[in-house]
């Protein structure tokens, strides 16, 4: 049982997205055939087209490029919000199979952290005290296998960590980080989506130049609700 923290790979992602993009972009406005488009874009620096594409709102075209990360450090809770964003595939290590018998790993919320030791130890105790209810409904349904841990895991809370793989296309990711980069997104999920979107600006720069929350790209569209931090999160997004 151990505390852990935040951790994302870029696994895969579309060989040279900034060009199948541009492909496709072409494609729709042009009378020459593929041979001939493959080997303009090929040739030639797409980024500036690319761009264009995106400020003229033809995002269609960017669902043709995806990403897969692996990430691992984050807490069931952040699980539930990531899951509802349903444009994207999804594997997470199991609470079925994957028996907690030996401990869990769990996810501490900085505000408890901030408290100081003593409030961090209160929390560690909680998990293991939790631990201590998993084993004994194990031990009541059987001992470890997937029917005991099916139902032993009701016990088990939204602090405990998992891992997980995640696949979603350029455009979704968008949307993604539009949303949970923002500082009114809770801190974990925005924490995840700020590490996934300079992985992403690395891989697809011209794609994900402008990615991130609103108010990048002009008034913060929170109203009354405005974190009030615009200039802060544009100096962030530059750091990237």
């Amino acid at each position: 049982m151990a505390q852990v923290g935040l951790k994302v790979l870029l696994l895969r992602a579309t060989p040279d997205p900034d060009e199948v993009v541009a492909l496709g972009a072409r494609l729709c406005y042009a009378q020459a055939d593929l041979d001939s488009l493959r080997e303009r874009v090929e040739t030639s620096d797409q980024r500036a087209y690319v761009e264009r594409v995106m400020a003229r709102g033809h995002l269609s075209v960017t669902e043709h490029a995806s990403f897969t990360f692996a990430v691992e450090g984050v807490s069931r809770a952040l699980l539930a919000q990531l899951t509802r964003h349903r444009i994207a595939s999804f594997s997470v290590q199991s609470q079925r199979y994957v028996s907690m018998a030996d401990g869990f790993d769990y996810v501490i919320p900085p505000s408890i952290e901030a408290l100081g030791e003593d409030a961090a130890r209160e929390f560690a105790h909680q998990m293991d005290t939790m631990h201590a209810w998993y084993i004994r409904w194990q031990e009541k349904l059987g001992g470890a296998g997937e029917n005991a841990n099916q139902d032993a895991r009701f016990v088990l809370p939204n602090a405990a960590a998992t891992r997980l793989v995640l696949t979603m296309n350029a455009r979704e990711l968008m949307h993604f980080f539009e949303l949970r980069c923002c500082n009114r997104a809770q801190w974990e999920i925005r924490e995840l989506a700020w590490r996934m979107l300079a992985e992403c600006r690395k891989a697809a720069p011209a794609l994900f130049g402008n990615a991130g929350p609103a108010c990048l790209r002009g008034a913060c569209p929170e109203g009354k609700n405005t974190c009030g931090r615009m200039e802060e999160v544009r100096r962030k997004h530059e750091s990237l």
